[in-house]
Formats: C-alpha cells, sequence, structure tokens
C-alpha cells in the first residue's frame, strides 16, 4: 500500500479532512523516516488541506521531526519532576557517552539527543523516551544497559528502519 493510500484510509475515519493531519504526519513519518517540507507539501496535498496547517502540527509536537534524526531517537524529559531526581546530570551522561550534544545525531546515525519539555509520566521521573517507549526511574547504570542494548540490537543484524520503535526493558 502506497503512502497516499494508507493516508487517505486514515483520513476516511475522520469527518473533516483537518482531523486527520496527525495520524497522516505519523504515516508519512514512518515512510520517510522524517517529515521535510516537500512530505508536508504532499501529506498537504493529499489531505487536501492548508499546508500551514500541516507544518503547523509538524513543528510543534516532538512526536514528528522535521529533521532526520538518528536510528534511536532519545528523549530526555527534562521538566520540573525528572529534573529534580537528576535530568540534568543523566543529560550530561548521556552528551558524554556518546560524544555528542543535545540536539546531535552520533556520527553513524545511531542516537540522536533531545530533551523534552515533558513526557507526562512524573511517577517514573527520571524518564527518558526512545522510540515510542518509555523507560523510567533512570539513573547512570540504568542508560549505560540501555545504550548497550540498542547497540546490541544493531550488531545483531535486526532490521530497524529509522523511524522504528525499539522495544524497552
Amino acid at each position: 500500500m502506497t503512502m497516499r493510500e494508507k493516508i487517505e484510509e486514515a483520513a476516511a475515519r475522520y469527518p473533516d479532512q483537518r482531523s486527520a493531519i496527525m495520524p497522516a504526519l505519523l504515516i508519512a513519518q514512518r515512510e520517510h523516516g522524517h517529515l521535510p517540507g516537500q512530505v508536508l507539501q504532499e501529506v498537504a496535498d493529499i489531505l487536501g488541506v492548508e499546508r500551514i496547517w500541516v507544518y503547523e502540527l509538524a513543528t510543534f509536537y516532538t512526536l514528528y521531526h522535521t529533521e532526520p534524526v538518528g536510528m534511536f531517537h532519545l528523549q530526555l524529559c527534562d521538566n520540573v519532576s525528572c529534573m529534580l531526581c537528576g535530568a540534568e546530570d543523566l543529560l550530561k551522561h548521556l552528551e558524554t557517552a556518546l560524544a555528542i550534544r543535545r540536539g546531535d545525531t552520533t556520527p553513524d546515525g545511531l542516537f540522536t539527543l533531545s530533551s523534552v519539555e515533558c513526557l507526562g509520566a512524573c511517577e517514573m521521573a527520571p524518564v527518558m523516551q526512545v522510540g515510542d517507549d518509555y523507560h523510567g526511574a533512570l539513573d547512570v547504570a540504568r542508560i549505560d544497559a540501555l545504550l548497550d542494548n540498542l547497540r546490541a540490537m544493531t550488531e545483531r543484524g535486526a532490521s530497524i528502519e529509522p523511524s522504528a520503535r525499539p522495544r524497552g526493558e
């Protein structure tokens, strides 16, 4: 099934095409790995909506990526609960362990490191999202184990697309 067909199928579930923008963006991102301008335009054209409506959603939510991201997108929450539980130190550790800064991708394309405002999982603080999975009650040892686990997945030859959802612990 083509991306257009998938988006049209998803859009058929909504009374208004504008309501289908978010699922359409997810479909497009899974297809392309990220959402550059021409893909945003294509989504708008398929749905028959204004490009600005598509752009607004794609740039507002951290779920969507307008720039390429690594195979594993590490999104560390830096809101109050996580900050009070050590997220700042964990971010520094991740930057050192991966030899990149927040917002960068490792040279091998495996990891992109981001901090996000809130993941809505304060009970798990500090928490990090990898793909669609949450990893909570993090400390340096758990982060190191998670990174090792993710690297091992690729070394075993697991077929993982850039927009894939690695399964956590």
